[in-house]
């Protein structure tokens, strides 16, 4: 892996970062915002944000307390060999989630990409159309070559286009925004276009403030946008003269310029198509849509450039418990990389709804990874010659240990109230 490799800019370690945060979750921040309310959301979404870059304080300053660089061995550190286990099973819970998201997009995106080129009827039924087939394809001649590679660094160049894509993407939202009228015709891709409406006679009105049934999904989404945390400490091995302060200012800039384009995506997704929103919201645009056509292309290809680097983390952490000590060997490293490739495609070939995958991972692993780990590393890691446990920050970080497990709770009943009441409403399939 990087150990040892002190040779990344800080830009282009921001990149890095960056596109370690950025992912499928910007997708699904206009089907959040319109079952909230912009007020509501805007809270949550800077909330988050700053507890984010809290969390990530409390990483690194656990991580120079006792010189170790992976998340894992912090676990370790912290509560032994059980401390390892939980942390790596949770990575790989929300990393297996992440590359689940990215290829749910190739699934859905990747045929509309072809109908709008080829102008075929959506009803076609070519298998180059059928996407259970696309995303076997792609993971075989794409994700699997770059995720090969050993260290991380080589993919920071793909970060940047990866990030670019994604730029490219938030402006199109803006621009469609005032080039779509809202009447209820919004260029839907499909029987979208029949949703019947709650809200029939205010559904081009923005709501400030709103619940409904779907809201239970809303800080899950968020949540998974924001995660970044298993990628920090490998990130920041590969920093020139890594120093907290230096990682630290490159995950708030990081960070920062994350909140601009989430809350610009969420705001012109929203306010183009209302409460008709979908969960995935390049769905809502219509495929023969010049513009868009390339847009979808542009996503495709970071989220497609994104699995690897989400893949790293798995992967070194299947190595932290199969194998702590062994040396880097070849078979090991090519297998792990089959198996999970293997059996991300499955779960992404049964799922039926992109939304379920935000909700679950949002609400399982991504406040684990925000609050409670960060949180319980801290406590047991920083002694208390230096940090009593009754010191002010010891105390912010119980309260923001115990807001993760609020949360975390209140998003999983909420979630599988609404699963087994099965009340879809608006964007729900």
């Amino acid at each position: 892996m990087a150990n040892g490799h002190h040779d990344l800019s800080p830009d282009k370690i921001t990149l890095e970062n960056g596109n370690a945060i950025m992912g499928s979750g910007i997708l699904g921040l206009a089907y959040a915002m319109a079952n909230t309310g912009i007020i509501l959301f805007i809270i949550l979404l800077i909330s988050i944000a700053l507890l984010s870059a809290y969390s990530i304080h409390l990483l690194l300053k656990s991580a120079g307390v006792v010189g170790i660089r992976a998340y894992e061995q912090l676990g370790n550190r912290a509560f032994g060999p059980p401390g390892k286990v939980v942390a790596a099973c949770i990575i790989t819970l929300h990393n297996i989630g992440a590359m689940s998201s990215y290829l749910f997009i190739v699934k859905t995106e990747l045929p509309n990409i072809i109908l709008g080129l080829k102008g075929l009827p959506d009803d076609s039924s070519e298998w180059y159309v059928n996407g259970k087939y696309l995303i076997i394809i792609v993971s075989i001649f794409v994700i699997f070559p770059l995720a090969l590679l050993k260290r991380l660094g080589y993919l920071g160049y793909t970060s940047g286009f990866s990030l670019a894509c994604m730029v490219f993407f938030l402006t199109s939202v803006i621009y469609k925004k005032f080039v779509t009228d809202c009447s209820g015709k919004h260029s839907h891709n499909s029987t979208l276009l029949n949703h019947t409406v709650p809200y029939t006679t205010n559904t081009c009105e923005a709501k400030l403030c709103t619940l409904n049934s779907n809201t239970a999904f809303t800080i899950p989404i968020i949540a998974f946008a924001f995660v970044c945390h298993p990628e920090v400490l490998p990130i920041y091995t590969e920093l020139k003269q890594p120093n907290k302060k230096r990682m630290q200012n490159v995950a708030n800039i990081s960070i920062m310029a994350m909140f601009v384009m989430y809350l610009l995506t969420a705001i012109f997704g929203y306010l183009t198509f209302y409460d008709n929103v979908e969960s995935e919201l390049l769905e809502m645009y219509h495929k023969a849509d010049t513009l868009m056509l390339c847009v979808r292309l542009a996503v495709l290809v970071a989220v497609t450039l994104t699995v690897p680097v989400v893949l790293f983390p798995i992967r070194r952490a299947i190595l932290q418990l199969l194998f702590p000590d062994k040396p880097f060997h070849w078979v090991i490293h090519i297998s792990i990389t089959v198996c999970l490739l293997f059996a991300v495609n499955l779960l992404v070939i049964f799922v039926e709804n992109i939304r379920d995958i935000f909700g679950f991972i949002g609400a399982t692993s991504a406040p684990s990874l925000i609050f409670i780990l960060p949180g319980v590393f801290y406590l047991r890691i920083v002694p208390e010659e230096q940090e009593p446990l009754k010191s002010r920050p010891k105390i912010q970080v119980i309260l923001f240990v115990a807001m993760g497990f609020i949360f975390m709770i209140m998003s999983i009943t909420f979630i599988i109230v609404e699963w087994v009441t099965g009340q879809k409403g608006v964007g729900g399939h």
